[in-house]
């Protein structure tokens, strides 16, 4: 056990090593009941920038965006690719995209979120509910699609370069479409990309070593 641990942690390398202990000791310093981004505030000066840039014609768009990336609609796509890796019985994937996925749903609504309990920006063009620190949207997207993709090239590696630049131009618009219906502050979107990127990296480590040692037929 102590040596797949080890394998696991030279699997994930220094350099993310190193982010993923920066993280969490950011997320330890500011402790929970975050603050709400005041008018003067980087946060609050983005959103509004933000908001005036995009055009009317794009921001419906955009909003469409935001709904087609909720949890419903990526549930629909999660369970698809699911059943896909059970029919192609690619199980090791299988078991990486379902633990990455739902990980990423428990790290943030049920742990963090609570945690910090910040609230949503005000002025929303839609009906939220809920937590605002860390950005569901922000991880959850970062993790499903780049794990996908991550999975799909190791079978189809001619995908690689389509897959990951549709996945790559769609995260951007998600990102991009809750800061516009002002479901989530800037910071939000980059403390949820950055536990997405963490817990990403964890899971594709994890799944490197079980490869590499996992029992013969």
């Amino acid at each position: 056990m102590n040596g797949l641990l080890l394998e696991w942690v030279k699997a994930l390398g220094f350099p993310r090593l190193i982010f993923i202990f920066t993280l969490l000791a950011i997320l330890v310093w500011y402790g929970p009941n975050i603050a709400i981004p005041h008018p003067d505030s980087i946060d609050y000066i983005l959103l509004e920038t933000i908001r005036g840039w995009i055009p009317d014609s794009f921001g419906s768009s955009l909003v469409i965006i935001y709904k087609l990336s909720d949890a419903q609609f990526t549930g629909v796509l999660v369970i698809s690719l699911l059943l896909y890796f059970i029919l192609k019985r690619f199980w090791a994937d299988f078991v990486c995209l379902f633990f990455g996925t739902g990980g990423i749903l428990g790290i943030i609504d049920i742990i963090l979120k609570p945690w910090f309990d910040r609230p949503r920006p005000d002025n929303s063009s839609l009906f939220l509910s809920g937590a605002s620190f860390p950005s569901g949207h922000a991880a959850g997207s970062l993790v499903f699609y780049f794990m996908s993709c991550t999975l799909l090239v190791t079978h189809y590696p001619k995908l690689r370069l389509p897959l990951f630049v549709l996945s790559s131009i769609w995260v951007s618009l998600v990102w991009l479409s809750t800061l516009y219906c002002r479901a989530h502050w800037p910071s939000d979107i980059v403390a949820g990309a950055s536990v997405g990127f963490v817990w990403l990296s964890m899971c594709l480590a994890g799944l490197r070593v079980w490869e590499r040692y996992k029992p013969l037929p």
